[in-house]
């Protein structure tokens, strides 16, 4: 109980030393003006992320033995992704998704459904990044991005090629993790499978910072399209910084620190930070009411084929 006291007690410090350190009442009249067609389009797109999401898991957990219905992963999917952002650590409903899973595929085989469909969607994420920090800096009249960031970009990139590289070698000799490569290998990356985990990786991705695209339209706040897929995922990368509530803070922090490279002033990156928060945990509250609404409802009631 203490730890999550001082996690929520650091998110809301957080926001507030950002509020005295920006111009509070600029960003009060941007909250005070959000364009709903634009939220609109954001709360959209994040119920087109979380399907896709849910999709993925499924997809997942198939490969390793676990068949779920579609209408089940979207619950779980939306039940796991509102707890993230309503509780300390933002970790704790994916944690309980394994856990549920385990009930019925067992606790290993539900715990790596879990985590190599969240593996996925983050290395589609740092996919997504390095490519377009990359071609921000090759094409003329793209992002200016700062040399500790072009750095940040090479060390991301060079990492990822030498984990690749190692991992074999280490799982040689540890049973455990051979065993969890395997099972990686035949659930995300197997060629009966890769393109299908691409696809819907993807288009988390591009759903995601759309969303907060869109976020930061209904702010007033315009972003170019190589600020969107360059410095938007490093803005989402803050939310899985797990000392705080739903990444709130962090996100913020990072969009004040990142946007004013594609000329955003800090109060418009905060405001947008903070709609698209907002607005992300509307999408995962309803639809988890309206999954389980819709599941709770007689199958005579249901469309032809149903919500499964």
């Amino acid at each position: 109980m203490t730890r999550r006291l001082l996690r929520a007690a650091l998110a809301l410090g957080l926001l507030a030393l950002l509020w005295q350190a920006l111009d509070g009442a600029e960003v009060a009249a941007r909250l005070a003006r959000l364009d709903p067609v634009w939220l609109g389009v954001a709360l959209g797109l994040l119920f087109v992320q979380t399907l896709l999401s849910a999709l993925r898991w499924r997809l997942t957990a198939g490969r390793l033995g676990q068949a779920m219905t579609r209408g089940h992963a979207l619950r779980e999917y939306f039940l796991a992704q509102s707890v993230n952002l309503t509780l300390p650590g933002g970790v704790l409903g994916d944690a309980a998704r394994a856990l549920r899973a385990g009930a019925t595929a067992g606790l290993e085989r539900g715990s790596q459904a879990v985590l190599f469909e969240r593996l996925a969607g983050q290395a589609a994420l740092v996919g997504v990044a390095l490519l377009a920090g990359g071609l921000s800096v090759a094409v003329p009249g793209g992002l200016a991005l700062p040399a500790p960031l072009a750095v940040a970009f090479a060390v991301l990139a060079g990492g990822l090629v030498a984990a690749a590289a190692v991992l074999p070698r280490v799982a040689a000799r540890r049973p455990v993790l051979a065993r969890w490569l395997a099972a990686l290998r035949w659930s995300v990356l197997h060629r009966d499978v890769a393109l299908r985990q691409a696809a819907l990786s993807l288009g988390t991705v591009a759903a995601n910072v759309l969303s907060f695209a869109a976020a930061a339209a209904a702010t007033g706040l315009v972003l170019p399209a190589g600020a969107v897929f360059a410095l938007l995922p490093l803005v989402l990368f803050a939310m899985l910084i797990p000392f705080g509530i739903g990444g709130w803070g962090f996100r913020e922090g990072a969009a004040v620190a990142l946007l004013p490279m594609a000329g955003a002033s800090a109060e418009a990156a905060f405001t947008a930070s903070a709609a698209f928060g907002l607005v992300f945990l509307t999408a995962s509250l309803s639809g988890l009411a309206l999954s389980w609404r819709l599941a709770r409802l007689p199958r005579s009631d249901l469309p032809a084929r149903g919500a499964e």
